[in-house]
């Protein structure tokens, strides 16, 4: 039996040929669940966008909306770059979770904020 002797220049090709198909497919991957997470966040950002219609002379409560939802576009921004900010994505549950709290909502709405809260928790915890 004879072995086939390979080229310096081919091994060299086949290994780069193989590391730039496994990172193609770990940053496909990483994208995916990247995705979900945009998914989530696009969700959050409706329901805040829904819920603020009822706000409409309270400048303290038009605040709250605007720091969790500036707090949630710099998460996703950065989501989008491939980096999950995880110190980025505490501050957006912490002005959620004040928005629910202290603001006037309806009853759906607030139903709807608080599961947002939950999943952007659990989001969070499975990082």
């Amino acid at each position: 039996m004879s072995t086939p002797v390979i080229s310096r220049r081919t091994a060299a090709k086949r290994v780069l040929f193989g590391l730039g198909a496994f990172s193609g497919t770990r940053a496909l991957l990483f994208g995916q669940g990247y995705g979900r997470a945009r998914d989530l966040v696009a969700r959050v950002q409706g329901d805040l966008e829904r819920s603020a219609e009822f706000v409409r002379n309270n400048e303290k409560e038009r605040e709250r909306y605007h720091n969790v939802q500036h707090k949630l576009s710099e998460f996703d921004r950065k989501l989008r770059a491939g980096h999950f900010d995880k110190d980025n994505l505490d501050d957006a549950i912490d002005d959620l979770k004040n928005v629910v709290k202290n603001n006037t909502l309806e009853s759906r709405d607030r139903d709807a904020l608080a599961i947002d809260l939950s999943d952007l928790r659990t989001l969070r915890d499975t990082r």
